[in-house]
């Protein structure tokens, strides 16, 4: 019963209205910003190079290390599992939108960080506290909705950003070399415990080598089998342009689609695997060493890019460039098929070290997150209680089942956006200023 009632208010929480709002405040910033994406994308490339880092600016990380930390918690089983399920439901058209999304969303997450970094409160010993909170609090006088967001944070953490991922991974191992999930969860647990108890300069340090050595490795799997089929890439990219905007029919195993849901699971999917506009990847970036908040916003903005454009947009090509798309599977099995389909005998396997990886990475930053929304609710002496919590509830997540546990997190995760949403439009004008601002010091 409770999980039946979990799951249906789940569904009008992710429903059209909340997409409609997320891509809606995604374009309002973009046309607000003059395609600050597109304008600005050289120098936010420039800017991770280190040229601009500052050891005696304050925070406690890089550009680079929050942008590997906010990525970390980003990259994850959204683009195995996430991916596959927008092309088994949507078709090839919901790559399209996927990809729609990922570029409003940088203006919408340069917004989120570049706030997170004005209105960032930075401790007597150095550490920084940032994140839509503390922009809700400082900048709008909202201190309330900003108690909604922490809350729905550590929520959120505690489900999507843990127990979830510890599942997947545990499951992956299972499935392809017969490990116990019990043994997998408590190993899990110890190498999570290992990097969180540095905080976020070890989260950081540790992210901005795992991030993109993971990265590295499943794009190059998914290249050398594009290679392998580079006569079909054409053909795919024909497929995801021309049922974008038309609904596709019933084609081999397919069940057939509208456009309205090819439309919506793009968005929906492409959401969920960026992040951009839920307020999850400010608290990383508010802790970058900076006092330039436009700096860290243009830095931020990668993020969607990278996740979406780049790494997303791998997984659909093989799932398509295949032919298994139509093959009735959906999720990480349809990956895992279309990357073995690809790399007989390998391509499972490169599906399973993404899954491993990218959910330990998710977990390290995701803790983070949740700490940031206890510390707000009750100071920072419930952190270490909460980080005890977080740890012991890997091993319950890899061994249980979870269909409740997933839509009470999924709840939590789409409320964190409201009060988010409300900061970016609130604050919007005080983004375009600083960024107005900064860009005329620039060229001067």
């Amino acid at each position: 019963m409770i999980g039946n009632t979990l799951s249906y208010i789940s569904n009008i929480v992710w429903g059209p209205i909340t997409i409609v709002i997320l891509v809606g405040t995604g374009i309002y910033l973009t046309l607000r910003l003059r395609f600050i994406q597109a304008r600005q994308f050289p120098h936010a490339v420039e800017l991770i190079s280190g040229k601009y880092d500052d050891p005696k600016d304050k925070g406690e990380i890089t550009h680079f290390q929050a942008l590997s930390a906010a990525l970390a918690a980003t990259i994850g089983t959204g683009n195995i599992a996430g991916v596959a399920t927008a092309i088994a439901v949507g078709g090839p058209g919901a790559v399209f939108w996927m990809w729609v999304t990922a570029l409003v969303g940088m203006a919408t997450k340069f917004t989120s960080c570049l706030l997170a970094l004005k209105y960032r409160t930075i401790h007597e010993d150095g550490t920084v506290s940032g994140g839509p909170m503390y922009f809700l609090e400082k900048g709008l006088g909202l201190k309330w909705l900003g108690m909604i967001f922490a809350f729905c944070t550590a929520i959120a953490a505690a489900g999507i950003g843990n127990m979830v991922q510890s599942n997947s991974v545990a499951d992956a191992l299972r499935h392809s070399f017969g490990i116990p999930k019990i043994l997998t969860g408590v190993v899990i647990a110890i190498l999570v415990w290992l990097v969180i108890i540095g905080g976020i300069k070890r989260i950081g340090q540790v992210a901005s080598r795992l991030v993109p050595f993971m990265s590295v490795i499943y794009i190059l799997g998914a290249l050398f089998i594009l290679l392998l089929n580079c006569s079909r890439i054409p053909g795919a990219f024909a497929l995801i342009f021309k049922h974008a905007f038309s609904p596709l029919g019933i084609t081999g195993g397919f069940a057939g689609s509208t456009i309205l849901l090819t439309i919506r699971m793009g968005v929906a999917r492409g959401v969920f695997s960026n992040e951009a506009g839920l307020g999850s990847a400010p608290m990383a970036h508010a802790a970058a060493k900076t006092n330039e908040p436009v700096r860290e916003g243009l830095v931020a903005m990668l993020g969607p890019f990278i996740d979406t454009i780049i790494i997303c947009s791998m997984t659909a090509l093989v799932i398509i460039t295949t032919g298994l798309w139509t093959s009735g599977k959906s999720g990480t099995p349809l990956t895992a098929l279309a990357f073995n389909a690809g790399l007989p005998g390998v391509g499972e396997y490169i599906v399973t070290l993404g899954i491993v990886l990218f959910a330990y990475s998710t977990m390290i930053t995701w803790c983070y997150y949740g700490e940031r929304g206890i510390e707000y609710l009750f100071g920072s002496w419930a952190i270490k209680p909460y980080r005890w919590l977080y740890v012991l509830a890997i091993p319950a997540g890899a061994y249980a089942r979870l269909v409740t546990v997933w839509s009470a997190a999924d709840i939590a995760n789409g409320f964190m956006a409201f009060p988010n949403l409300v900061g970016l439009v609130g604050l919007s004008g005080v983004a375009a200023r600083l960024t107005k601002e900064y860009l005329s010091k620039r060229k001067g």
